[in-house]
């Protein structure tokens, strides 16, 4: 099937690895013009030439941004003053207790997986409707709906990307620019491998029984009982980006191995 994403200009957040590297992946493998970010020169670097390698596109480049930085963030749009496709995947997360998160650390949560989407929408999405076309999309988590009692801070803010999503898509009302979000259930990407692989070697079990022990007693609702791989997300979104989910708008679609029960 041809997605119709050749030449397409997409901005892929937080992407040299896990999910926001496959979804850079494959759009690069579908013909589109793929902007890697990170918040380093080596991990840029490695993960275009990485991409370039894999799909022989040579239209991937890379820039670099921390999110916790309003001039880091100012100077990425600088430079890239339009796109057409904008996959705000960028995010941090920790196990914390509710009594332990601090005022800064909500601040942090917020600034980094909430505030970044908002910055590059507000530049980018008048650009798309003025063009009439333009894809948004906000990788949200099932943790958005079944907030995790581990992490409420990261649930927060994961809510308020669908809230930011909905709340956009009502204003392309008319128009063929989408804007949807992205509930991926627990993945295994490069954050979580670690730290399953830690929890492994600290409990003198295989990588599979924790896996078994986390679906069984955090995640029991989860149909598919495993950690969902990169590219089955990215699969979604992909997608998401193309010209043939125009209708698809101010949804909240859901990746997550039939975790979330209802119908939502």
């Amino acid at each position: 099937m041809d997605l119709q994403l050749k030449d397409k200009l997409a901005l892929i957040t937080g992407s040299t690895a896990g999910i926001g590297y496959a979804i850079a992946k494959q759009l690069a493998n579908e013909g589109a013009k793929v902007i890697v970010n990170g918040r380093t020169q080596q991990r840029v670097d490695g993960a275009v030439k990485s991409i370039i390698e894999a799909t022989g596109n040579q239209e991937v480049k890379g820039f670099i941004a921390d999110f916790s930085d309003k001039e880091q963030v100012a100077n990425l749009i600088a430079q890239l003053p339009e796109v057409d496709i904008l996959i705000n995947n960028v995010a941090i997360f920790e196990p914390k207790a509710f009594a332990d998160i601090s005022d800064e650390d909500w601040l942090r949560f917020y600034e980094i997986n909430v505030l970044s989407g908002i910055r590059l929408s507000r530049v980018y999405f008048d650009k798309m409707l003025k063009k009439n076309w333009g894809r948004i999309i906000f990788i949200s988590s099932e943790s958005a709906v079944q907030i995790p009692e581990e992490m409420i801070h990261y649930g927060m803010t994961k809510t308020a990307q669908i809230a930011i999503a909905r709340g956009l898509a009502e204003l392309t009302k008319g128009t063929n620019v989408t804007v949807n979000s992205v509930l991926p259930g627990p993945t295994l990407s490069e954050g979580v491998g670690g730290f399953i692989e830690n929890l492994a070697r600290d409990q003198h079990k295989t990588i599979e029984q924790i896996e078994a022990d986390f679906f069984k007693t955090m995640r029991p609702t989860s149909i598919i009982q495993r950690f969902l791989t990169t590219d089955e997300v990215a699969n979604t979104v992909t997608y998401l980006s193309s010209p043939l989910a125009a209708a698809t708008n101010g949804a909240t679609v859901r990746a997550e191995g039939g975790l979330l029960k209802g119908a939502f």
